[in-house]
């Protein structure tokens, strides 16, 4: 298994500690039987970490394609490494600013996620350009 196919399963694991940490820190409250439940997302910090766990299912299938596309066609397995490790750090800080309202910065993050996810994804076009 490459760095890069382990960084496709942190950012799995990270999309879904973002919601299970708050189901599991006010799980006095929480009715798993209506996981659904819009008033347990009423609480400010439940919604960030609802919609950070929304966007992380949200940009997971693209990275997944990405990296995989990049290793069936045989890019630079170092750079596909970097570059996916390099997104998981982003989508960390992402989160993390989600979760601390600081949408401005978020933002910011969410962009600089996006473009190394497209530069995962063209790195086959692109590889005779790139240092082997």
């Amino acid at each position: 298994m490459t760095l890069a196919e382990c960084c496709v399963l942190g950012a799995l694991l990270l999309y879904l500690a973002t919601i299970v940490s708050v189901k599991w820190t006010r799980f006095r409250t929480f009715d798993n039987s209506r996981p659904r439940d819009p008033a347990f997302f009423e609480d400010a910090l439940a919604q960030r970490a609802l919609g950070a766990h929304q966007n992380g299912i949200e940009t997971f299938p693209f990275f997944a394609f990405a990296v995989l596309l990049a290793e069936f066609r045989d890019s630079p397995q170092r750079l596909i490494d970097e570059l996916a490790v390099l997104f998981l750090i982003v989508r960390i800080a992402y989160v993390l600013t989600y979760l601390g309202n600081r949408p401005t910065l978020r933002s910011i993050l969410w962009s600089v996620g996006f473009t190394i996810n497209l530069g995962i994804f063209f790195m086959p076009a692109l590889k005779r350009f790139l240092p082997v």
